[in-house]
Order: structure tokens, then C-alpha cells, then sequence
């Protein structure tokens, strides 16, 4: 049979309600069209897919389509449609939103049926949509956009949480822990997130996808193949490519950056859904000063605080002393341009996986500052894989100036050793 003639396979995809999933679920999408005969639906609520449809160039508009999720709404009149989503969203509405996002499954079937798709790839949370694509006879499975080493880190602690994790230097400190514990114990409808993790796992049909290789993680791909009884398949970083920028940006970022040299500029940036505090951003501004390093830094604020200006939560004349030196963006900044921008040699990160592995990618070194979730774990691996060194903290966990300005010095050296392996 020639190639062209075989019949188009249709996949659903269904990512949990956050940008950092759905973005690399359109990745996988773009990947797996490029390579065979499919046509893939990404699923997701209205607001999530406003976001995410600039992400899709024309050239996939034939084999790469969206379906909107719709939430109800009605029962649960704290959770309007703008906060279908974890971007922005108030932390204390998050157990609404899963809870949302279950109550979501009867819309999702009548998609399925519709539909009528060869297969479905979901997320890590919601193990009612394999059960409802086996009711239809839709083979599942599961695709995880978190590191290896976190998932097998944190199944290990499920299945087995009087054992300590065989690899020692993926660890969590005290006041990590803490956090860690609650996150798996948290709950909506009664499940366990923990529960949820393992019951996605088992629903998986003989494989699960990772977003992660074998060159970062090889150890931790086995270790979690023998933990889900799965075969674990790498299918990349699945980082996006650089986008082309407008006019205005060329003009005030680019431009700048064109006449640093080569490798001297750090880029901050804490990813699309964490925001620091006051003193976080104090004590980060102090050390970034201290260091003498240029930087590019993106500051964010939630949307209920979206009134507040820069200048007002940084220290009184970091602006006019750190003057040409710095930049400061302030919401969103296009992080792959950046990154791929030969004066930049450091970023300093919260250590999401996307952001890792699109350093990794660039070839920037990592001024690792894990916050919370999976970041911490990352942030170990980081150091691990000799790709970055993590800012020192205090035993409750706070930043401190001299540590952030210690990091960034010590990244030159870090550079430096890049630049001879590069050459």
C-alpha cells in the first residue's frame, strides 16, 4: 500500500487545565503529524485554547484541530468561564477547578462519541477519560509532561513510602517535603491527586509517553518502566521553535540584546503561572545587583493584582543605579528567542520542565530557583546532569541577595565551560 493511501488515524488529545500541559501536548501534536498520516483534536476549555491558537502556524491548520471543553458553570458560580483554567487562577479555587474538570466528564463522552477517535492521549489527573474511551472501545494513553525523575520520585513515594528513593541525588529538603506530601495528599471529589496519578498510570494501554530522553534521564525512564509495569517511550523535549517576533519587540528586546557580548547577559524568568512576592523580588533585585551582571528580567503579576506596576515592588532606584544593564519586561517575553540569543549565558529559573529543557536545548547554563510543584526535584536534576547550579536558601526556604549574587558570578565559570565544549 503507497503511504499517501493509508487512512488517516484521528487521536484526541485531553491535557490537564494548565498551560505548562497544554503546550506540550500541541508539541506532540505538530511532532506526530509531521511524521505520520494523523489528525489530532486537542481538547481543552475555551480560555485555554484562546492562548494556545497562536501557538499553531497555518501549515498545520489541516491535520491539527481544537475542541472546546465546556465546564459547568452554572452549579459552580465561583469558577466563571476565565478561570476554566490554572492561569491566574486564585489558589484557593484549584480544588474547584478539578472538581470542575470532573464534572466535565459527561461533555467529554459525548465528544468521544462524536468524534469517534482512534485513540486518546491524556493527562495525569483525570483517569475518568481512559475509563470512558474504554467504554467506547477507544484504546488510551497516558502522556506525562514532567520529568522522569519527578514522576518515578513521586510514584516511588506512592507505592512504596517507608522506602527511600534509590537515587540520592534527587531528594527533597525539609520545608519541600512538606509541600511535596500535601500535594499528593490534596483532594477533589473524594480522590486523592495521588490516587488519581496511580489510577492514570494503570489505565495507560502497554505504554506510557514522557516528555523527557534518555541522554537526561535514562535511569529514571527504567526506574519508572519497572514501577508502572509500563514501557516507558521518550518522546523529546518537545520544545517549540523560536517565533519570529513583531516590529515593537525586535526593537526593545532583540536590539538590545545584539550589542551585549557574547554569553554576558542572564535572562530571569519564573514561567507563565508563578509570581513572586515582594520580598522574593527584593531580595532577587539585590542580588542581581550585587552581581554586576546584565540581565533580561520578566516580571508577572496575578490578574486580581494587575494594577501594580514594576516600579513599585522593586527596591527604591534599582532602576536608575543598575541603569543600561538591565532590562526589565514586564507579563510575557518570548523565552525561546531569548534563550537561543548568543549574549545570553545564564538563566536564572524556577526550573519548570519546559523551561530546563528549552536551556538545555539553547545550551544556557541554569541559575536554578526552584518555587514549588515538580520545580524542586528539577532543579536537583539540573545539577545532576551538570547543567546548572541551584541557589542556596535558608532552612525555611527564603531567598537571600548574597546567595543570588554568588549564583550569578559562579555561572560564569559554568559558561565558560560551555563555551569550550561548543568550540
Amino acid at each position: 500500500m503507497v503511504y499517501s493511501e493509508r487512512r488517516t488515524l484521528t487521536i484526541l488529545m485531553l491535557p490537564w487545565l494548565a498551560h505548562g500541559h497544554i503546550s506540550p501536548f500541541l508539541e506532540l501534536a505538530k511532532k506526530l503529524t509531521s511524521k505520520r498520516n494523523f489528525h489530532i483534536f486537542i481538547c481543552s476549555t475555551p480560555v485555554n485554547l484562546t492562548s494556545i491558537k497562536p501557538k499553531l502556524s497555518p501549515k498545520y491548520s489541516h491535520c491539527i484541530e481544537f475542541v472546546e471543553l465546556h465546564l459547568p458553570h452554572d452549579d459552580l458560580p465561583e469558577l466563571p468561564p476565565q478561570y476554566h483554567t490554572t492561569n491566574g487562577l486564585p489558589p484557593h479555587l484549584m480544588s474547584t477547578l478539578k472538581r470542575a474538570f470532573d464534572m466535565s466528564s459527561n461533555n467529554f463522552s459525548t465528544i468521544l462519541t462524536a468524534l469517534k477517535p482512534d485513540l486518546l492521549i491524556y493527562d495525569f489527573l483525570q483517569p475518568w477519560a481512559p475509563s470512558l474511551a474504554s467504554l467506547q472501545n477507544i484504546p488510551s494513553v497516558e502522556f506525562i509532561t514532567t520529568s522522569a525523575a519527578l514522576t518515578s520520585f513521586s510514584v516511588h513515594h506512592l507505592r512504596n513510602p517507608s522506602d527511600k528513593f534509590p537515587f540520592p541525588s534527587i531528594y527533597l529538603r525539609d520545608y519541600e517535603a512538606k509541600e511535596f506530601n500535601n500535594l499528593l495528599e490534596s483532594s477533589s471529589n473524594g480522590i486523592k491527586d495521588g490516587d488519581r496519578v496511580l489510577q492514570c498510570s494503570d489505565l495507560s494501554s502497554g505504554i506510557i509517553l514522557v516528555k523527557t530522553s534518555r541522554e537526561i534521564e535514562a535511569k529514571y525512564v527504567d526506574y519508572l518502566s519497572g514501577l508502572m509495569g509500563k514501557k516507558i517511550v521518550p518522546v523529546g523535549p518537545l520544545v517549540q521553535e523560536p517565533m519570529d517576533l513583531k516590529v515593537d519587540e525586535e526593537t526593545w528586546i532583540m536590539k538590545w540584546l545584539n550589542k551585549r557580548e557574547r554569553s554576558s547577559v542572564v535572562y530571569v524568568c519564573f514561567g507563565s503561572e508563578y509570581f513572586l512576592s515582594r520580598e522574593q523580588i527584593e531580595e532577587l533585585a539585590h542580588g542581581l545587583e550585587l552581581s554586576k551582571v546584565s540581565f533580561i528580567w520578566v516580571i508577572r503579576f496575578p490578574k486580581e493584582e494587575k494594577g501594580n506596576r514594576v516600579e513599585e515592588v522593586l527596591p527604591e532606584g534599582f532602576l536608575e543605579r543598575v541603569g543600561e544593564k538591565g532590562v526589565i519586561v514586564e507579563g510575557w517575553a518570548p523565552q525561546a528567542k531569548i534563550l537561543n540569543h548568543s549574549s545570553v549565558g545564564g538563566f536564572v529559573s524556577h526550573c519548570g520542565w519546559s523551561s530546563v529543557l528549552e536551556s538545555i536545548k539553547f545550551g544556557v547554563p541554569i541559575i536554578a530557583m526552584p518555587m514549588h510543584l515538580d520545580q524542586p526535584i528539577n532543579s536537583r536534576l539540573v545539577e545532576e546532569v551538570g547543567v546548572g547550579v541551584e541557589v542556596k536558601r535558608t532552612a525555611e526556604g527564603s531567598l537571600e541577595r548574597k546567595e543570588v549574587a554568588k549564583e550569578d558570578e559562579e555561572i560564569n565559570g559554568v559558561v565558560e565551560e560551555f563555551m569550550q565544549l561548543c568550540t
